[in-house]
């Protein structure tokens, strides 16, 4: 008796799981949902004058800056559309009617625009373009501009060169000026695209343009550059021949060293203020593409130099030996070193296009930054994804504190009006009224909380351009 009575006196616990079920919401849970008036109009079919005599509820804004707004009882919207248009049939036909008459007017938008467009292509494009003609006089663009002069130059003295010496190497020299000019004034082409403003098809902006340039130019160096190289190295050997006068490939292979190297410092130069800037070292910015424009720039002219030196060491082993195989295998060093620049370029541009994660120490902060809120008791399933040009996209699944966030809504409550309130509640309906209406200002809260921690990621994190909370 005494273990039975000690068992009985222990609480009872039970755990409940809940069940999500489909239900239909018919009139008894929509008859007092609330509708905007922009939403009246058009789903309606009425005209602002006919919601002037609907009562009409002031709402408060989920966001603290902006003012309240004015809805509507949809069962009120609803009772008046019907009195206007005298029966459901009417109402539906008028919808249809204006849904055509709205995809006419798309069609004929669409029309007018592309016709806009064609005229534009015809008479040129009066439209001032000064913001992306200035991105061609500082950092990157002015990196890329520089080495397109400076490449464009080096190709046409080289091909001289080689047209008046016949080396190989020479001609190797050549391809790799005329690569790199093809190469960068793509990239150009990029920084331009990448500058676009976003529109509804592109959402998120064109900054990977830059990305994907880089990557065709590492491809077009692989191909143009050391494909080219390659085989004309293994023609020398197959078939060498006697090599002409060396004296006027020496002063051009000196004026080739002496401009790519000048590019190559302006392209270093850039790196190292770009990448002290965001707080990391040479190789870290080099590695990690955070600007692959630059990179291109950096490592093109980093092998125009070395292939410069291979090319004047085997032109001069060819001088003195003069055996013309020095000057094939001088050709395949300068393929085989361009080759390892676009493989470079091709992994590094595909990792970036991907969408890579941000460094662990950065997303660490990110998560802290989270965890650290009261109104956060739990964050799940965290993605980090960079962008591109310093922009980073942040997702994470939030379990909100629901007392916390309670809490916060009865802050700014007055508690005395709201007791007063709960003692008048005696029916059913006046109940249903009450939690109606705090629950949704709760919730109210609640979104309110999600855009303060959305606000609060991006000025602690400059990088972080897009927020996505998903509540759990």
């Amino acid at each position: 008796a005494g273990q039975k009575q000690t068992l009985l006196k222990e609480p009872i616990q039970v755990k409940v799981k809940a069940v999500l079920k489909k239900r239909e919401y018919g009139p008894k849970y929509t008859q007092n949902n609330f509708i905007t008036g922009v939403r009246a109009i058009n789903e309606f079919c009425l005209k602002s004058s006919d919601l002037d005599q609907l009562r009409k509820i002031k709402r408060r804004s989920p966001h603290d800056d902006t003012e309240t707004f004015t809805v509507y009882l949809r069962s009120d919207v609803e009772a008046k559309s019907l009195e206007v248009w005298g029966s459901p049939e009417a109402l539906a036909r008028e919808r249809k009617r204006r849904k055509e008459a709205e995809i006419k007017y798309r069609e004929n938008l669409f029309r007018n625009q592309r016709l806009l467009r064609e005229y534009r292509e015809f008479f040129g494009n009066t439209k001032p373009r000064s913001s992306t003609a200035a991105m061609f006089f500082k950092g990157p663009g002015k990196v890329v501009m520089v080495a397109i002069c400076i490449n464009g130059l080096n190709f046409f003295f080289k091909l001289l060169a080689w047209v008046y010496t016949g080396s190989a190497s020479m001609f190797s020299e050549a391809i790799h000026s005329l690569a790199d000019t093809c190469n960068q004034a793509l990239l150009a082409l990029g920084i331009s695209q990448s500058a676009r403003t976003p529109d509804p098809s592109h959402p998120y902006g064109f900054t990977n343009m830059r990305y994907i340039a880089s990557l065709i130019s590492g491809v077009g160096i692989f191909m143009m550059g050391a494909g080219l190289s390659w085989y004309h190295g293994i023609i020398g050997l197959l078939h060498p021949h006697p090599v002409e006068s060396l004296l006027w490939a020496y002063c051009i292979l000196a004026g080739s060293l002496v401009s790519e190297g000048a590019t190559l410092l302006v392209a270093i130069n850039e790196i190292r203020r770009s990448a002290r800037a965001k707080g990391l070292s040479f190789y870290q910015y080099v590695v990690q593409s955070r600007d692959p424009s630059t990179n291109v720039v950096l490592l093109e002219d980093a092998a125009a130099v070395l292939s410069v030196a291979v090319a004047a060491a085997c032109m001069g082993l060819t001088s003195l030996t003069g055996n013309p195989y020095y000057d094939s295998v001088g050709s395949l060093g300068v393929g085989t070193l361009l080759g390892t620049v676009s493989a470079f370029l091709i992994y590094t541009n595909t990792e970036a296009l991907l969408g890579r994660s941000i460094q662990p120490e950065q997303l660490q902060r990110l998560t802290e930054l989270l965890e650290s809120d009261p109104v956060v008791r739990a964050i799940h399933d965290v993605k980090a994804t960079d962008m591109g040009m310093s922009k980073v996209r942040f997702k994470a699944e939030v379990d909100f504190d629901g007392r916390v966030v309670t809490r916060s809504y009865l802050e700014k409550q007055d508690i005395e009006q709201l007791l007063q309130e709960i003692q008048q509640v005696k029916t059913l309906e006046e109940l249903e009224a009450f939690m109606l209406k705090h629950g949704e200002n709760i919730v109210d809260t609640l979104g309110a909380e999600v855009d303060r921690l959305e606000k609060d990621l991006k000025q602690r994190n400059p990088d972080v351009r897009h927020v996505d909370l998903e509540i759990l």
